[in-house]
């Protein structure tokens, strides 16, 4: 069984690549398109990695990652964080919060693909 992975961003041409690139490396993708959609989905379908924006209407990237670190049922769950907030104090609040990775944008599509490849590999 394929590895799913949300993706939850507001910006449309991020996602058609993100969904692009992820569909072609053999991942069930799924897209949300703000924060509270994103929470939703996260608790309904418990994807293997989320790919998460920070800046996003209704809940940012933050917040979210608060609520799944703040959650028994989806701590565990792979989040890697991929924003054009890419400045050392929005990198370290990430991983501070829990992130397990985090990418600024514009980002390598080889990198990210390299990258979520070893998350959804690595075990906790």
């Amino acid at each position: 069984m394929s590895k799913r992975i949300l993706i939850i961003d507001d910006e449309p041409s991020i996602v058609i690549s993100l969904e692009f690139l992820m569909t072609r490396e053999g991942y069930q993708v799924q897209v949300a398109r703000d924060g509270e959609a994103g929470l939703a989905a996260i608790r309904q379908d418990r994807p293997d990695l989320i790919v998460l924006d920070v800046m996003m209407p209704k809940l940012d990237g933050f917040a979210v990652l608060e609520a799944i670190r703040a959650d028994p049922a989806l701590a565990e769950t792979r989040v890697l964080m991929l924003t054009a907030k890419g400045r050392e104090a929005e990198q370290r609040k990430g991983l501070d919060l829990g992130a397990d990775a985090y990418m600024p944008k514009p980002f390598s599509t080889r990198d990210l693909v390299d990258k979520v490849r070893e998350l959804l590999t690595e075990t906790r």
